[in-house]
């Protein structure tokens, strides 16, 4: 078996596993290592040719043709390092190692330059898709080693999901960019998740409506403009009962949200890069409060929740206004995370594609939908694109939903509904599109008690004042 595996995988859990059968039904033949023997034994008994398993290192790595390549599908964090310490001992120079797990991007960046000098090829791959992306076809990112890619290619290229006969992966730039490109695809993840939530509250809760109806809304919608992966699954998550049982399996489930750290992520890049990005940041924040379930019981006990005060609209009429809202907030969250990627490209020079981007991204992914054609158009046409709601035809969708989602605010608002995803995607946009914000008043202020001093409007400069009352006028 010496030199005959094309690729080898670390870490044989479900996803590793389903990314090894994935190249092995290509034509591939490859490895697999796991320091658990169950693990490694359940990958044995699949039975198929084209995958060996192994619970040595060395003899994993001794399997793999050269230049070897190792791809980790591991826990980010220390896991990582350590695995890459293992592999040090047992790979040679031009030996190729993938992290393909959710590491952090300031981690690939270090370790990018780590193994450079140490002769390794390293790849940094954000993996879409979940389980079942890993087995029948996932969305790839990579970034780091182009060399490197150019091996890999033919395989992921093959293994990646297909969208109008191109594959869903491409090299995103590099170092960290493979990593960064990922962060960001899950933090407007966050963001749409969060949107999808807060219209089932609307219905629910304001409409007064049942189960039963608002899954027809997610199917209709999911069959028109708004068609994603994300609708899809919500679609069947409102029409899955457990097994002699009447009920939704959702409305057993515990209002806690959980997390694991990339939409935070997000955040706080955004915030390095001193860029807004409000719908995915509220979104992080709201799964943060649907955790602290005690407090919100208490505080449930203490103010009223307005269950009383139930909308008095047409519901049809009602749930297009809603949708129109829904397409708005979604574009915007989009738009916040394409901008994310644009600042990045500028400040760390990753050599970004944002039309390579939303190409790679229609497929496989989690936040896969029909809108990424129009976000691919965009900045297919528009290399240089800032902003995807510059674009002419974005802006046209963008204008005529506008009412919409300011009636849907609003309604929210008077009636006690908390939809802050929808609302920051709406105040992001008034002042986007705001020539003139009152940040000129927050300048003198600043000055006032801290010296930061201000720039004015028709004269070049900096400057600052001495706010002593004689020239201050009551």
């Amino acid at each position: 078996m010496e030199n005959k595996n094309a690729f080898g995988m670390i870490g044989l859990g479900t996803m590793g596993s389903n990314l090894l059968q994935n190249i092995a039904d290509h034509g591939f033949s490859c490895a697999g290592y796991d320091n658990s023997r169950d693990k490694v034994d359940a990958l044995n008994n699949l039975g198929s040719e084209n995958i060996h398993g192994f619970s040595d290192l060395k003899e994993f790595t001794d399997s793999l043709k050269s230049p070897k390549v190792v791809m980790m599908l591991v826990p980010a964090g220390e896991i990582v390092d350590s695995v890459i310490n293992e592999l040090l001992a047992v790979l040679d120079k031009g030996d190729i190692i993938i992290d393909g797990g959710n590491s952090h991007y300031i981690d690939t960046e270090r370790r990018s330059k780590e193994l450079e000098d140490k002769g390794l090829h390293f790849v940094g791959m954000g993996v879409s898709g979940g389980e079942e992306g890993a087995r029948r076809g996932p969305s790839m990112m990579p970034g780091g080693d182009e060399e490197a890619y150019e091996t890999l290619k033919p395989i992921l290229e093959k293994i990646a999901a297909q969208v109008n006969g191109e594959p869903t992966v491409a090299f995103m730039g590099n170092r960290s960019a493979g990593h960064f490109v990922k962060m960001v695809h899950n933090g407007i993840e966050y963001a749409i998740m969060q949107l999808i939530s807060e219209s089932y509250e609307i219905m629910k809760k304001g409409l007064q409506m049942n189960n039963e109806e608002i899954h027809a809304v997610y199917r209709k919608w999911n069959d028109g403009r708004l068609k994603s992966y994300l609708l899809e699954i919500t679609t069947e998550i409102f029409a899955y009962r457990n097994e002699n049982e009447d009920g939704l399996l959702l409305d057993e489930i515990r209002d806690q949200a959980k997390a694991k750290g990339t939409g935070k992520w997000t955040s706080q890049a955004a915030m390095d890069l001193h860029l807004p990005t409000p719908v995915i940041d509220i979104s992080v924040s709201m799964r943060d409060l649907s955790s602290l379930k005690d407090l919100r019981v208490e505080a449930s006990k203490i103010y009223d929740d307005n269950s009383g005060m139930v909308y008095q609209k047409s519901i049809e009429e009602y749930i297009q206004k809603l949708e129109d809202a829904f397409y708005f907030a979604m574009v915007s969250a989009y738009a916040q995370g394409m901008h994310l990627l644009y600042q990045a490209n500028e400040n760390f020079k990753y050599d970004l594609n944002l039309d390579t981007i939303a190409k790679i991204w229609r497929g496989g992914c989690i936040i896969r939908s029909e809108f990424l054609e129009d976000i691919y158009a965009a900045f297919n046409k528009n290399s240089k694109l800032e902003h995807l709601l510059l674009d002419e035809n974005v802006a046209k969708e963008i204008s005529s939903t506008q009412s919409g989602i300011r009636a849907v605010v609003s309604d929210a608002a008077l009636h006690g509904i908390s939809i802050p995803a929808f609302s920051s995607a709406l105040a992001y946009f008034d002042n986007f599109r705001n020539e003139n914000m009152p940040t000129n008043l927050i300048q003198a202020q600043r000055d006032y008690f801290g010296s930061h001093t201000y720039e004015l409007k028709a004269k070049e400069g900096v400057f600052h004042t001495k706010w002593v009352m004689e020239n201050i006028k009551e």
